[in-house]
């Protein structure tokens, strides 16, 4: 609202100005379009900055922007635990993860394990590529002195081992972890969306 009345304040200061220069000049009726321009003018625009104003105020800046990554896409008045639940679907289907996870391995060697594991590893690695695209927090490599700023953010950057002061700290690095640059999940079909894989029945 605050917008709205300094966007027309300052659209009837330029209008009063305006009027005064037809004035000078002649009064409106010398030109009347341009008299609409300039009377109008200052109005429309007073419009048009009140809708722009708050939108850019509120934009995050372009390197925020770029550093926020989606973490899902959901489709419009899909909950979030549904995205979650496609993305878990796809790797289901494409690598048989949810398979692997729930299967009793107690009862099987380590060679065993280990071939079945294989393949479900290159699936899922797949799958995954194709449907997020990710991207270290910490750019280097592991083992490495790297520098932690001040200001940094907790939930990218975990501290471990002897801390105490103020940022910056410098460490080694154990890991670089990852944040999601981009997703895409493929949409699903059918009536339920926590189905994460449908029974299969085979007919005669």
């Amino acid at each position: 609202m605050k917008s709205v009345l300094a966007a027309l304040g300052l659209a009837v200061t330029l209008a009063l100005a305006n009027y005064w220069v037809l004035g000078q000049l002649g009064g409106p009726t010398l030109c009347g379009p341009c008299a609409a321009v300039l009377l109008g003018g200052p109005f429309v625009l007073a419009l048009a900055l009140a809708g722009i104003l708050p939108a850019l105020s509120t934009a995050p800046a372009p390197e925020e922007a770029a550093r926020r990554a989606p973490v899902a896409t959901p489709k419009p008045g899909e909950p979030p635990e549904d995205t979650a639940l496609r993305l878990l679907a796809s790797l289901q289907e494409d690598g048989r993860l949810v398979d692997f996870l729930t299967e009793e391995i107690a009862g099987y060697s380590d060679e065993q394990i280990g071939a079945a594991t294989r393949g479900i590893h290159t699936a899922c690695a797949k799958a995954l590529r194709a449907y997020v695209t990710l991207e270290p927090v910490l750019a280097g490599r592991e083992d490495e002195a790297v520098t932690v700023p001040a200001g940094f953010d907790p939930a990218a950057i975990r501290l471990t081992g002897n801390v105490h002061g103020d940022p910056p700290f410098t460490g080694t690095l154990r890991h670089t972890g990852w944040r999601a640059a981009g997703v895409s999940i493929p949409a699903r079909t059918g009536l339920d969306p926590k189905i994460i894989a449908p029974a299969e029945v085979e007919i005669g």
